[in-house]
């Protein structure tokens, strides 16, 4: 039954290397602690929206790049069920304006001594419970709504995905500056 459960030492290495960086960048970005998200949230701290635009954008870089170097076969790309996400995102966003964390930055917190985080950490586990038992259910009415397979953008509009990774690129730069501009006003003020 478990033969397949653990991956080889290698994999698990690396995987252990990367949670320990990506949780050191978490913290020295500033995105582990409890009022930069809350701040987020009342649209007075910009850090967790500029980190996540550079991750996406830096992602797809990196995945379309080795997809065309040939370092990796495929993507993986998992159906998009819109009911099932716009479900998920809105408890996901309650939990992390209810917390001042998201699952993430709450490891990482609980890593810096964080006590709360270590409560939502264990709220998270509870809610993954609920989720399972409730999945059965979400399966067979929710699931199927707004149901549209395995489809990117690219797929769908049949252009270069690198043509949607550069509107994004210059999205994120066009939206960095405004917001540097709000910031300085506001410091100013």
């Amino acid at each position: 039954m478990f033969e397949h459960f653990f991956a080889d030492p290698r994999t698990i290495l690396m995987g252990v290397i990367t949670g320990l960086v990506f949780g050191f960048l978490l913290q020295k970005g500033g995105v582990t602690r409890y009022n930069v998200i809350v701040n987020q949230f009342r649209f007075r701290d910009f850090t967790v929206l500029k980190t996540m635009l550079t991750a996406i954008v830096v992602g797809a870089v990196g995945v379309y790049a080795m997809l065309q170097l040939g370092m990796i076969k495929g993507l993986s790309v998992k159906s998009a069920e819109l009911a099932m996400n716009a479900g998920g995102g809105l408890v996901f966003g309650v939990g992390m304006v209810l917390l001042g964390y998201c699952p993430g930055t709450a490891l990482a917190a609980v890593g810096q001594g964080s006590r709360d985080a270590a409560v939502g950490i264990a709220g998270a586990l509870v809610g993954a419970a609920v989720y399972a038992e409730a999945y059965p259910w979400l399966a067979r009415v929710v699931e199927p709504m707004w149901k549209f397979g395995k489809v990117t953008f690219a797929d769908v509009t049949h252009v270069s995905p690198w043509w949607f990774i550069a509107g994004l690129a210059a999205f994120a730069v066009g939206l960095f500056v405004l917001l540097e501009k709000r910031e300085r006003r506001a410091a100013v003020a």
